[in-house]
């Protein structure tokens, strides 16, 4: 285990949520850093000086003798985990099959990619100037990315987004499942999707990971 692992976090970044999963799934222990996203505490100098796109999470590990090691992207951040902390549960399948980790990356990317960069806040923040309704913009985008998501787990899925063990995808999926039903998305239109949710809902870990939870969640919101 490294000396310290530090999570600079926000109690409602999906992408910080992942980790916080993940992290947990891993028994990991972490101090975790708040940034108030909407008090712009990501464009301090002080945060920029370790997470130049002003974004959250950036993930520090420190070890005896050694260099930090700065993450300041959730999916390379996880494969990191994975990588590193082979001793906690696998996030992918084993290298031997090629096919199961690509198929994996590609449920994490529909959200990490497809979804979540058009859904955060520093985008909607450019968009409601142009008119756009906050709300209807960010469901209509989860709605599009869940139904391609539905797609691929209606043939991959077990209790979980590829079969019966929680991987990269589910400790993606979980985040952006809080965050479009913050929006007015209703999960129970992907029934498999639905279905992974609700299992992994049920997990320790991400309980332990959910906005509500974290001490940075203001009181009003628990």
């Amino acid at each position: 285990m490294p000396d310290t692992v530090t999570l600079h976090t926000y109690f409602r970044s999906s992408c910080s949520a992942r980790l916080r999963i993940a992290l947990h799934l891993k028994n990991i222990p972490f101090k975790p850093v708040y940034v108030n996203l909407l008090k712009g505490e990501q464009s301090s100098p002080a945060h920029l000086a370790i997470n130049p796109s002003g974004t959250v999470p950036a993930l520090v590990i420190e070890r005896d003798s050694q260099d930090p090691i700065t993450i300041t992207q959730s999916l390379a951040a996880l494969e990191y985990l994975d990588e590193a902390f082979p001793e906690g549960p696998a996030l992918l399948p084993p290298v031997s099959d090629a096919e199961g980790r690509a198929l994996v990356r590609t449920l994490a990317q529909i959200i990490g990619c497809d979804i979540q960069p058009v859904t955060n806040l520093r985008i909607l923040k450019r968009v409601a100037p142009l008119g756009a309704d906050r709300a209807g913009w960010s469901k209509e985008l989860f709605e599009d990315g869940f139904r391609a998501y539905e797609a691929v787990v209606a043939r991959s899925s077990g209790r979980f987004s590829v079969g019966d063990q929680i991987t990269l995808a589910d400790v993606c999926l979980i985040p952006a499942a809080w965050a479009a039903e913050r929006v007015g998305v209703d999960i129970g239109l992907f029934p498999v999707t639905n279905s992974i949710v609700k299992n992994l809902e049920k997990e320790e870990a991400v309980r332990l990971g959910h906005w509500k939870t974290q001490e940075d969640t203001p009181e009003d919101l628990r």
